[in-house]
């Protein structure tokens, strides 16, 4: 009796525990606004969820001093104790999955990590509408999950919906690619996807649209993006480099836009009123806030020397219609503008109305959070196996099957049962996600992909995508040498190509392409290349080497990219995905400055134009390429020769036919 008594205490001891530890995992957050139980707040009509967010948005702002309206101005807005609002950080990140590249989220304790999905450009490689938005919903969910422990904001300043107009951009990677319908498509779905289905004009997490506009340099050829002024023509404003935008806004309902760093036609794009009070607010009518890129607004003044002081730089940003500045510059500043004359209380209250609508719109005002919508979610709800499966779907749909001869692919089980699997991105991890991930639930390496369905053999050939040595490919050749087939995991990463490095060229870096023909040669079996990267690649040598069987495209494929890759190789999955960017030749980029901003060609000049819209020149591989291992067959049927008609006029006649010849 008394070790049944003591294993019954245990077991409810082990029961609270478990209790209270999951009631402290979905509560274990900062206070929050309008706590019910706090006497400072119970009376305030701003707390009220009965009363109209116009309203309740000017009772706030009513009750704040300028200095207090000053410091909401920023991405790191302070607390207002007096009124029981807690400070809150703006900056958060979900490009493809919840990232820590912001300083609003974190990982650790009951969230370790979250779904990572394959970097934009490979899943906007699908053309799949639905898959985009539902990977919107996914992320808002661990999103809202991770808010509802205290790891992370509500604010996400995500999709990169700029036009990939140049190859050799770094950030190419992060955009659905070169064609701005494509690009709308992709912004409005995955916004949609994030913020939910705005019942009652709430929002379930608050999406950004960035980097308005003209922006796609980072820094090429001693022109960064912080002293680049983009000159561009307005048939070209319109027509390709808004159109993502617009989407965003008119389509989307998107509840911000960040401006860029760049100039366009002179004028820093986050101290524009022609963009910002024009076209974004005025004419697409923004139901949002504006948010600089970070720092903009003191490049602006430091960088581009645009205004003459600090504070007009301050007053001129607030003024053009910026309501949020990703940086300290505005608390600074902004005071002293004030006192001079440069801006007026009113014009900052109307950024402050934009910025709270929003809070408000997504209940950070409502009280405690667990008690409204999707207060439920929490650590059970991030990296589930449904949110897994749906990245391995994404990278499955966003490869690309490039170049297949003589049916090379897919592999069989049965004939190649050793297969050697070579090159620097063969057994990554991080590479896969790309740039602006988070912490991956979990990988699965190209490597480890195949070593599910047979045999490998496994040698790295180099040490890294640099590749600045051939030493060790000699065992490459040898591993090649001893298996049923070869596949070689090639490309690049982001120290090739990421947020401020832009690729000098095109080419594979150092001896990659002299380890793919070695290898190539010494294999008994097919070969296989696999390219992973988010710009394309001049692999020439490739297509007209008729010892490389098969070239596939990956992107970065997430953390499931290996389960991917191997599924395609040996036919589990039939290949789908379709080129969201034209693939040039290195000739193409060799005289071609980044800096040159037209889209259209000008023979007069030389210049080939950009993208497969207004480019007519050789390419490696087009835009919207793609095979399939389904084989297509049509004929033509054939008709009768001549064909009776009968005809019937408007008035009352005798029935006639005509007989037409065909």
């Amino acid at each position: 009796m008394a070790y049944n008594i003591t294993k019954l205490l245990s077991l409810v001891s082990l029961l609270l525990c478990l209790s209270f530890c999951t009631i402290g995992v979905i509560h274990a957050r900062p206070p929050f606004a309008c706590d019910p139980h706090n006497p400072i707040t119970r009376g305030l009509k701003f707390c009220r969820v009965t009363v109209p967010i116009h309203v309740r948005v000017q009772d706030l702002i009513g009750r704040l001093t300028l200095l207090e309206k000053i410091r909401l101005l920023v991405n790191n807005a302070i607390a207002v104790p007096r009124l029981g609002i807690q400070g809150y950080e703006w900056w958060s990140e979900a490009l493809h999955g919840v990232s820590n590249v912001g300083p609003g989220t974190k990982f650790g304790g009951p969230f370790p990590g979250a779904t990572s999905f394959p970097q934009v450009i490979t899943t906007a490689a699908s053309f799949n509408e639905s898959l985009w938005q539902e990977i919107g919903r996914v992320v808002s969910d661990e999103a809202r999950a991770m808010y509802n422990g205290g790891m992370a904001g509500l604010t996400y300043w995500s999709p990169n919906v700029n036009i990939f107009r140049d190859p050799r951009w770094g950030r190419g990677q992060e955009t659905p690619g070169e064609d701005p319908v494509l690009a709308a498509k992709y912004a409005a779905r995955y916004v949609k996807g994030l913020q939910g289905d705005g019942a009652g004009n709430r929002l379930k997490v608050a999406a950004c649209c960035k980097h308005y506009t003209a922006y796609d340099l980072d820094n090429w050829n001693g022109v960064d993006r912080f002293h680049f002024n983009a000159r561009v023509s307005k048939q070209d404003l319109v027509d390709t480099y808004d159109v993502p935008f617009k989407a965003c806004v008119v389509e989307g309902n998107v509840a911000s836009v960040m401006c860029s760093y760049n100039q366009v036609n002179g004028k820093p794009t986050c101290a524009d009123p022609d963009l910002l009070k024009g076209t974004i607010r005025g004419q697409w009518r923004l139901n949002g806030y504006i948010v600089s890129d970070c720092d903009s607004v003191g490049v602006l003044y430091d960088e581009q020397h645009y205004t003459r002081t600090p504070e007009e730089a301050a007053a001129d940003a607030i003024k053009a219609g910026l309501d949020l500045d990703c940086g300290p510059f505005l608390a600074i500043h902004t005071e002293t503008a004030v006192r001079r004359g440069l801006v007026s209380d009113l014009e900052i209250n109307w950024a402050l109305a934009n910025t709270m609508t929003v809070q408000m719109r997504l209940g950070m005002f409502d009280g405690e959070p667990s008690a409204h919508q999707y207060g439920n979610l929490g650590p059970r709800d991030v990296c589930t196996p449904a949110h897994q499966q749906l990245a391995l779907e994404a990278a499955r749909q966003g490869i690309v099957l490039l170049e297949n001869r003589g049916r090379s692919l897919p592999l069989s089980t049965r004939r190649h049962r050793t297969v050697a699997v070579i090159g620097p991105n063969s057994d990554v991890t991080v590479t896969m996600i790309g740039n602006y991930a988070g912490v991956a639930c979990g990988y699965t390496t190209p490597l480890q992909g195949i070593g599910r369905y047979t045999r490998t053999i496994h040698q790295a050939g180099c040490t890294d995508v640099h590749c600045n040595g051939n030493q060790l490919f000699g065992a490459a050749e040898a591993a090649a040498r001893q298996a049923d087939a070869t596949v070689l995991v090639m490309g690049l990463d982001q120290s090739i190509e990421a947020e401020f490095v832009d690729r000098a060229g095109l080419l594979l870096p150092g001896h990659q392409q002299e380890l793919v023909s070695r290898v190539a040669r010494a294999s008994r079996g097919p070969t296989i290349l696999v390219l992973m990267s988010g710009g394309p690649i001049d692999v020439t040598f490739a297509k007209n080497d008729p010892r490389i069987s098969a070239i596939i495209w990956v992107g970065y494929p997430g953390q499931a990219g290996g389960t991917a890759i191997a599924d395609v190789i040996f036919g589990t999955t039939n290949p789908g995905g379709k080129l969201p960017m034209t693939w040039y030749p290195q000739n193409y980029v060799t005289h071609l400055p980044m800096t040159d901003m037209a889209m259209r060609a000008d023979p007069a000049r030389g210049y080939p134009g950009r993208t497969y819209r207004f480019y007519r020149g050789p390419v490696v591989f087009p835009f919207g390429l793609g095979l399939s291992y389904t084989t297509f067959a049509h004929n033509l049927a054939h008709g009768p020769t001549s064909v009776f008609v009968p005809l019937t006029s408007l008035k009352p006649t005798t029935n006639s036919t005509m007989l037409a010849k065909l």
